[in-house]
């Protein structure tokens, strides 16, 4: 019960994503309505059988002023797939600041990116092109609806008409 599913809100535009227990526990207490469910799924019971969630629909609209990626450490690993942006390597990963802090870089989507820590080290204090490092990819700022559809790691293919085609970023 590790999936995922993808909760719309009632005018159909992604909201957030949750656990199935907790799309069950909408739909029993019709506050959500089953949407799509996965094929050949099901939550038991002891004397009924439902199927599984994988797109559900709030019933009410929720109003969220600002629907955003919050920038943290796991976040920025998942935009860089968990793998260096200067070697590749997947192991004993850490942050880097593009523009280094000493030099008036920011934390910010932008400045930041995945580095192994002999890479980080290597680099130090100088820019990437100093350096003679090139990122693989640059840093960005993911929109939300991106983030869901790449980077949570979860991707169901019936979300797909509510997230857009499915695209690849570098």
């Amino acid at each position: 019960m590790s999936r995922k599913v993808l909760v719309l809100n009632q005018d159909y535009s992604a909201l957030t994503l949750c656990t199935v227990p907790k799309a069950f526990i909408l739909l029993f207490l019709n506050k959500a309505e089953l949407v799509n469910e996965v094929e050949n799924h099901y939550l038991h019971t002891i004397s009924s059988r439902y199927p599984m969630p994988s797109v559900i629909r709030l019933f009410s609209y929720i109003h969220l002023p600002y629907k955003g990626v919050v920038l943290t450490r796991q976040n920025i690993f998942k935009r860089d797939n968990f793998q260096c942006q200067y070697c590749t390597i997947d192991q004993d990963l850490t942050l880097d600041h593009v523009l280094p802090r000493s030099r008036g870089g920011k934390s910010s989507w932008d400045n930041l990116v995945t580095a192994c820590k002999m890479c980080n080290s290597r680099k130090g204090d100088y820019t990437p092109e100093e350096a003679s490092m090139p990122l693989l990819n640059s840093p960005f700022k993911p929109s939300f609806v991106l983030f869901l559809r790449e980077f949570n790691g979860a991707f169901d293919e019936n979300w797909a008409p509510y997230l857009g085609s499915k695209m690849k970023y570098s």
